[in-house]
């Protein structure tokens, strides 16, 4: 049995949640996890570098000097790579770093990280993130109360229109360096692994709760 702390939009403890052990993937997965979080980085690597072969550079082809005679190593172009300005031997051209990963094994990933946030004590769930106004000093203020000093994730419900966040707090947490925003359902293995602690709204949660039953095949009660 794990417990998660709630909170109010100014920070304040209004009780707590407790998830059956049993809806947690403690278990299995730690390999998955760190495959999936593998590959989101490769994902994210531009694979733009580049340098210039013998051929690609500019410069004669003409023979610097005759092959023998002269006492010298014998040199068929000024483009070699052992000269200055010459091109480049082995070096990097463009590629494509991303890795697939089977889908089976990206939701076991997921299942074991928000499972191991979940029973570190470092999820914590807020009934709903509706400001009126959008003052970064009041989000601050929030954070704080929770004892967060360390990089945060806030996960919102995926439905814009959803009343368990406004616009007013988006802009609010947006001057916060440490503080980040996804949507449930964009929500990742890296995110989950990055962060210190992840703030939830109770919808969002619930939506997070759907992807672990997929894997563990219980559900919220």
């Amino acid at each position: 049995m794990s417990t998660i702390k709630v909170y109010d939009k100014t920070g304040a403890a209004t009780g707590d949640k407790t998830i059956d052990a049993a809806q947690l993937v403690l278990d299995r997965g730690e390999q998955a996890v760190k495959d999936c979080v593998v590959a989101i980085l490769n994902g994210y690597r531009a694979g733009t570098a580049k340098t210039k072969n013998k051929s690609e550079v500019s410069g004669t082809g003409k023979k610097p000097w005759k092959q023998k005679g002269t006492g010298r190593s014998s040199f068929g172009t000024s483009r070699n790579p052992v000269w200055r300005g010459g091109g480049v031997a082995f070096g990097p051209v463009p590629r494509d770093y991303s890795q697939k990963v089977n889908k089976k094994v990206s939701a076991l990933a997921f299942a074991r990280a928000l499972s191991d946030k979940i029973a570190a004590g470092e999820l914590v769930l807020v009934d709903a993130l509706n400001y009126d106004e959008p003052k970064t000093k009041v989000a601050a203020a929030m954070f704080k109360a929770m004892g967060i000093e360390r990089s945060c994730l806030v996960i919102v419900d995926d439905d814009a229109s959803s009343t368990d966040a406004n616009d007013n707090f988006f802009l609010a947490s947006s001057n916060l360096p440490n503080v980040s925003l996804a949507a449930a359902g964009e929500t990742d293995v890296y995110m989950l692994c990055r962060y210190k602690t992840i703030v939830v709204t109770e919808k969002a949660f619930e939506a997070l709760l759907a992807r672990l039953a997929r894997v563990t095949g219980k559900a919220d009660k």
